[in-house]
């Protein structure tokens, strides 16, 4: 017996819902738009009938290269003869039963996929609908949009020749009319000037005959007339736009794995294109935007699904219904109502209505902006809808950053030059400098450039372009369109359906408001308000950092309310800490205000490029060669007791050791200063100091005029500096002489970082300030190392702690960034009191590649699936997870109490925050804006059961 890949819905019958008690294992099988047509037939809503053929039957298309496995025409066929029966109509019959054709994997992917309607058109066809409805306008209508879509979806033709076929058309009624300079319309004006309902019968039927002959003329063959042929061909297209390239970019942008392939939906045709008692439209039961609880969406009288989604109209907003059809408006509130009850989501749902009854073609949990994420998650726990943990794992970890993003300064707006005035779909500011193709977007981006990306309208193929602009700009579309949904996906804002923009990609110009902008130019837009403006805006911090800043007061922020509450909700449930990477005061500030709980990485090296102290650190670089060659000196003139050696060479070591020795007492007030500002922001929470970790060559200048410069400010002639640089030239710094092995060679540098901690600590305790320092060794190898930097570093702390006559609790841990470290964590955990793993030089080190040259090839990797993801973006599990998993585990077996987290760049990756909890880490640290999302992601881990990952 073949496997069941058919699931038929209808009347009182759902098939689909036998699947599974569980809504996401039915997903996997039906797709998420196959269980939303299954739970609302459940449901009594009304709904076409249809069928599913499910996302096995995807796979197992693909393994059979591309045959339908067995049983699936048999089931097909009686899935045809079952919407026959609930329709009373014949497919391809007489009394014609029309068909939609639409993907649905279970991850929604709006508009990646692809949809055929109106199937089952053939000239036969068309007549008998023509007869059947007395409706020849209607019946020519849905021809010309099967024939477009059918050769555009199915046969890979290009849309932009059909388009050109129908412009003509227009442009023929236009001067029938006698439009002023009708033949010179285009595009966006044409199609105000003269709208598709504008077309008569016989301009139909002039379309429909260009895009027949169009068809046969590209393609070598007549248009199918067999609709069961028309099926079996759209049902491979359905199932072959799973690998798509949009379709593909967006999985890799979503980072979406996993799943078998799409399910494909077929359903019995409604029509919004019978007239003016008919419609489409496209609705949420909130406001995916803001969150806000109103009923949300649009609609297009006499018009079919694809004009609202692809923009082709601009659409009325949804509230006009009422008025129009106040029958229908009430029937579809009651819907969403009862949807959003059903499933304790915010629904996104299509309808069309024919004849003046409404039909939902779909539901499904509806994207949205993470402003709109927090809000209705919080309200719908106040509204009693869904608890605090489901609550928690609602908002987007990776998204959350955006509620911090910078918006439009209002000052600038209200100065600047106003273009036009869209459609607020996606929040945010933006500004950039002007493109009009995604390509251009994507490689303008990768040389550093902000960009705008402007479209008349957006299509899936934009998909790479959008992902790399600041914004996005439409002329045409809705809040429902692609650019809208989209965008608010990838949190970026967008102005949609901005009509006074006329766009020209011809000459790679806009025009508006008597202004045009060509490629390049700068532009701004507000995806709060909808406004466009030209030039460069100003951007100003967001609401919740006014709030945090001072500058807002918490009650006049909704937005900042709900924050804290939600967040109150992530630290309650989180069991790992939050710390954050900051290298200064204000950094440190910042971080706190994000609910950072101690600093995971101060980088010390940073502080030495601020200022003058340069100079005073490449002074010290200048005479740490001679020093260390003539205490080599010194060590074997002394042990072979040659006092005259001796003599001579403790003669020739003052003044280099003198110069040395200067330039770190100078160094020794700076950075005891720098210490004192991070604790005083940071009373009470630990800091973990970082002593100096990267080569000495990266503190000289490489150039000739830099390297005179450096010989001026240091009284010392060009050609010392240029010698040094020579001598310390390494062929792979990265594993060259850094971290802990400058402080075997070099001591005193490490001894005086310590002594600045060890008396900026007694400083801020005779002040009143709690301070709790952790002193991080870095690269140590094994135990040896560390122990010869820590033991020097205890000797400087207890002389300090003598002479002072005070005390201070600190501990003094080590980085683990080498896997020797990791193997052998059970004898350095015997002597270090806390780990700190460095997964940067981790990643590099076990992975065998360099973080700065891998960009070459990384993405090919991940395309390929040979790492999972960008391991410098999210940790590599399999590989050095499994390090970081040994080293946790060797580590306490060496000290039961062992402190232990990590400060890589993963520490704000919420996938590898993930990774941190399960394998029983303390805390995690990340930069100050990721503090919040690190947050969120522990808590979300707490919550996943404990084989999860």
């Amino acid at each position: 017996m073949s496997q069941k890949y058919v699931y038929f819905f209808g009347g009182d019958t759902s098939e689909g819902m036998s699947v599974a008690d569980s809504v996401d294992v039915r997903k996997k099988i039906l797709g998420g738009k196959g269980n939303g047509l299954a739970e609302m037939t459940a449901l009594g809503i009304p709904v076409p009938p249809g069928f599913t053929l499910s996302t096995d039957c995807c796979d197992a298309y693909y393994k059979s290269d591309g045959q339908w496995p067995e049983g699936l025409a048999e089931q097909v066929e009686e899935g045809i003869r079952k919407v026959e029966e609930a329709m009373g109509m014949q497919f391809g019959g007489e009394n014609p039963l029309l068909l939609s054709v639409r993907s649905g994997a279970a991850a929604s992917m709006p508009g990646m996929m692809d949809t055929v309607l109106n199937l089952g058109m053939t000239p036969t066809t068309r007549d008998a609908l023509i007869e059947s409805t007395g409706n020849e306008r209607f019946a020519w209508d849905a021809y010309r949009r099967f024939v477009m879509m059918f050769g555009d979806v199915v046969m890979g033709l290009h849309r932009d020749q059909f388009e050109h076929i129908l412009e003509g058309v227009k442009r023929k009624l236009a001067r029938r009319r006698k439009l002023a300079n009708a033949a010179a319309l285009k595009g966006e004006a044409l199609n105000q000037a003269v709208p598709d309902t504008a077309l008569e019968v016989d301009d139909l039927k002039e379309v429909v005959a260009g895009y027949l002959a169009h068809y046969k003329k590209a393609l070598k063959q007549d248009f199918p007339t067999d609709a069961r042929e028309q099926l079996r061909l759209s049902i491979n297209a359905v199932f072959g736009s799973w690998h798509n390239p949009r379709a593909v970019k967006y999985r890799e942008l979503n980072e979406i794995r996993g799943l078998l392939g799409t399910a494909v939906n077929i359903q019995a045709m409604v029509f919004g294109n019978m007239g003016e008692n008919s419609g489409t439209g496209v609705c949420f039961s909130r406001d995916p935007s803001s969150g806000e609880n109103e009923f949300y969406g649009e609609y297009l009288m006499n018009a079919q699904g694809e004009d609202v989604v692809a923009g082709v109209r601009t659409p009325e907003p949804i509230v006009g219904l009422q008025e129009q059809m106040p029958d229908v408006y009430n029937e579809l509130v009651e819907i969403k109502d009862r949807l959003e009850q059903h499933f304790r989501d915010m629904q996104d749902m299509e309808f069309t209505i024919q004849q003046g009854r409404l039909f939902m073609l779909q539901t499904r949990g509806g994207k949205r902006t993470v402003f709109a994420q927090l809000r209705i998650a919080v309200e719908m726990v106040q509204e009693r809808l869904i608890d605090r943990n489901e609550a928690l794992q609602r908002v987007n970890a990776d998204q959350l950053g955006q509620l911090f993003a910078p918006l439009l300064a209002e000052n600038w707006m209200r100065s600047a030059t106003r273009l036009a005035k869209g459609l607020n779909a996606s929040p945010g500011g933006a500004t950039g400098r002007v493109v009009f193709d995604a390509e251009t977007a994507e490689a303008w981006a990768k040389r550093g450039e902000k960009v705008l990306l402007v479209r008349v309208e957006t299509s899936p193929e934009d998909i790479g372009g959008m992902a790399v602009a600041q914004g996005i700009l439409t002329s045409r579309g809705g809040m429902t369109s692609h650019a809208a949904v989209v965008a608010r996906g990838m949190g970026r804002p967008c102005v949609a359906g901005a009509g006074e923009i006329q766009v020209d990609y011809a000459r790679k110009r806009l025009s508006a408001n008597r202004t045009s902008l060509k490629q390049g130019d700068w532009m701004s837009l507000d995806g709060f308000t909808g406004a466009v403006y030209a030039g460069q805006g100003k951007v100003v911090p967001s609401e919740i950092v006014r709030v945090l800043d001072g500058k807002l007061k918490p009650e006049k922020s909704v937005l900042y309310q709900q924050y804290t509450e939600f967040m109150g909700w992530v630290d309650q449930t989180r069991a790992l800490k939050v710390r954050t990477n900051a290298d200064t005061p204000a950094d440190s500030k910042v971080a706190v205000k994000m609910g950072a709980e101690g600093i995971g990485l101060c980088r010390t090296e940073h502080m030495f490029f601020e200022g003058d102290r340069i100079i005073a650190v490449r002074q010290m670089i200048l005479a740490s060669e001679p020093v260390k060659a003539l205490r080599d000196q010194l060590e074997v003139a002394e042990a072979a007791e040659n006092k005259a050696e001796i003599s001579r060479i403790k003669k020739e070591l003052k003044e280099p050791l003198q110069m040395y020795s200067g330039a770190l007492r100078k160094l020794l007030p700076l950075q005891r200063r720098d210490f004192e500002g991070i604790f005083k922001a940071m009373d009470g929470k630990p800091v973990t100091i970082r002593l100096l970790d990267p080569p000495l060559h990266e503190f000289l200048p490489h150039d000739e005029k830099g390297q005179r410069q450096v010989a001026r400010a240091l009284k010392v002639k060009t050609a010392d500096v240029k010698n040094m640089v020579a001598s310390l030239h390494e062929v792979n710094p990265m594993l060259g002489h850094r971290g802990c092995r400058l402080a075997i060679t070099y001591p005193e540098v490490y001894q005086m970082q310590v002594r600045a901690i060890i008396e900026a600590a007694l400083n801020c305790k005779k002040k009143g300030i709690t301070v709790l320092p952790e002193i991080m060794i870095p690269l140590t190898g094994g135990r040896e190392e560390f122990d010869i930097c820590a033991v020097s570093a205890r000797k400087v702390i207890d002389e300090v702690f003598s002479r002072r006559e005070m005390s201070i609790d600190y501990l003094i841990g080590t980085m683990i960034e080498v896997p020797r470290a990791a193997l052998l964590a059970d004898q350095v955990a015997q002597s270090a009191e806390f780990f700190s793993f460095g997964t940067n030089d981790l990643t590099q080190l076990a992975c065998g590649f360099s973080r700065d040259d891998a960009g070459k090839f990384l993405g090919d990797y991940v395309r390929q699936d040979i790492y999972p993801r960008d391991p410098f973006q999210s940790l590599d599990q399999a590989g050095v997870g499994m390090l970081v998993e040994m080293g946790i585990q060797k580590g306490r077996q060496g000290r039961a109490d062992l402190k232990i987290g990590i400060c890589g760049e993963h520490g704000g990756d919420p996938q590898s925050v993930g990774f941190c909890h399960r394998v029983g880490m303390n805390y995690v640290s990340c930069s100050p804006y990721r503090v919040p999302t690190a947050r969120l992601a522990a808590a979300q881990a707490a919550l996943q059961p404990p084989h999860a990952g």
